[in-house]
């Protein structure tokens, strides 16, 4: 328990020195680990699932061959694209937004550190530490946040488009 108060007390320790900015970053890190535990699950269990049905359904037809037969294998695959594809362009979005909520974070510990040189003058470096921390762990915090999800959003475009690829080169006429 003591070390869950510890834990939570760093947390809050780090995200008031870098200002309210950590808060946004946070919700948007929040959103986006959300989304990548979804593909994973939908990818690892979902899908197989869901390819194991189509290909069964596709194998059951007695025509293959045909010109209408065609037409329903593309639209199966297609529909497995769609699925294999879905919230991709949302996780592109989280990765965008993450380095400017950090630039945001910024521009406001930089408001800050310009407000306390107004007061204090320029020569009180012990002041304007706090207005820096918040101009750069803002910053730090979104390029980190942009980086994780960045990896995954890659990583889920190519398995979207080998899976679709597979699902159609297994799909055989016979």
């Amino acid at each position: 328990m003591y070390q869950l108060k510890e834990f939570w007390y760093s947390i809050m320790s780090f995200i008031n020195m870098g200002g309210p900015v950590l808060w946004a970053i946070m919700l948007v890190l929040f959103l986006m680990w959300v989304m990548i535990l979804e593909r994973l699950y939908f990818y690892s269990v979902t899908f197989p699932r869901m390819k194991k049905q189509i290909i069964q359904e596709w194998d059951a037809r007695s025509d293959t061959t045909s010109w209408y037969a065609k037409r329903i294998k593309e639209a199966r695959v297609s529909e497995a694209s769609i699925a294999l594809r879905w919230g991709l362009g949302f996780l592109d979005a989280l990765v965008a937004i993450s380095p400017l909520l950090g630039l945001f974070g910024t521009v406001y510990g930089m408001l800050q550190v310009f407000d306390i040189m107004a007061v204090a003058g320029t020569s009180n470096a012990r002041a304007m530490a706090s207005g820096v921390s918040k101009a750069t762990i803002p910053t730090m915090a979104g390029m980190v946040a942009a980086l994780s999800g960045v990896f995954f959003t890659t990583y889920f475009k190519q398995k979207a488009r080998r899976e679709a690829e597979r699902l159609e080169d297994t799909m055989q006429s016979h």
